[in-house]
């Protein structure tokens, strides 16, 4: 049995080692437009969250789930918010820590599972940031459900996730190709969707584990958890080389409320 949170942590300490483009910090100039009211943040890989899913952040408590790497944390402690930066790995919180200590701002960093915020209090923040990351986490059910609990009413979720069907296709065939290959049934995962060799082999380069889940476990178990989702969109990736693109937006960003 492979302990996937332990394993995916390392992963993403070795992404900020080699420069993924989810870890690398903002600028001070995008800290200072943010203290002047000009920013912006992503759940996705492209397009940016309308600002009326938002609002004035000032002077809210909010929660970036799984979002460490210097990058939306930051932004939004910049335009007010007392923002608390909760990650599974300590490299991605330190990307956070050090944007903050460069530039002057308060950011709360908490290592942990995002399936396990039992650190926190009910009704701890106004708004809960979770950006394109649950494909690493096999079980989205609990992770709605302290969402909830943690969130104050009326609190807002915010939350990006990879389609499904991305996963159907083979990667290598893609990548190597230039061809989509359907390969897969759905739901998908490296651990048991992979063979043997190649499982041992993404362990061994230390590749984070993916996990594809269904629309009932993204949207169903936000509504099930006692959310309202009030707002939707999709966006592409931000990599020409992603053969998917031609056909397809490859991600979804949801705003969801707790009544």
């Amino acid at each position: 049995m492979i302990d996937v949170i332990k394993h995916n942590s390392s992963a993403w300490d070795k992404a900020v080692d080699e420069l993924d483009g989810w870890t690398i910090p903002v600028t001070s100039e995008t800290i200072d437009r943010a203290r002047r009211g000009d920013w912006s943040v992503i759940l996705t890989p492209a397009k940016l969250v309308p600002r009326d899913w938002i609002g004035d952040v000032s002077g809210k408590n909010v929660l970036c789930l799984a979002s460490g790497g210097g990058q939306q944390a930051p932004v939004l402690a910049a335009a007010g918010a007392h923002v608390t930066s909760f990650d599974n790995s300590r490299r991605q919180l330190d990307q956070d820590r050090f944007v903050a200590e460069r530039d002057g701002l308060e950011i709360r960093t908490e290592k942990g599972d995002a399936a396990d915020l039992s650190r926190f209090a009910d009704g701890s923040f106004d708004i809960i940031f979770h950006p394109c990351s649950n494909l690493f986490m096999p079980d989205l059910a609990p992770i709605w459900k302290e969402c909830f609990r943690v969130l104050r009413s009326p609190g807002v979720l915010l939350t990006g996730f990879t389609k499904p069907e991305v996963y159907i296709f083979d990667e290598f065939e893609e990548e190597t190709n230039g061809e989509l290959v359907v390969r897969h049934s759905l739901p998908y995962s490296d651990e048991k969707s992979l063979t043997e060799d190649e499982l041992s082999h993404m362990i061994e380069q230390g590749e984070a584990l993916e996990y594809s889940h269904t629309l009932e476990e993204q949207l169903g178990g936000q509504t099930s958890a006692g959310f309202h989702i009030v707002g939707l969109y999709e966006d592409h990736w931000d990599n020409p080389d992603r053969i998917i693109d031609r056909y397809m937006a490859a991600f979804v960003a949801t705003r969801a409320i707790k009544p």
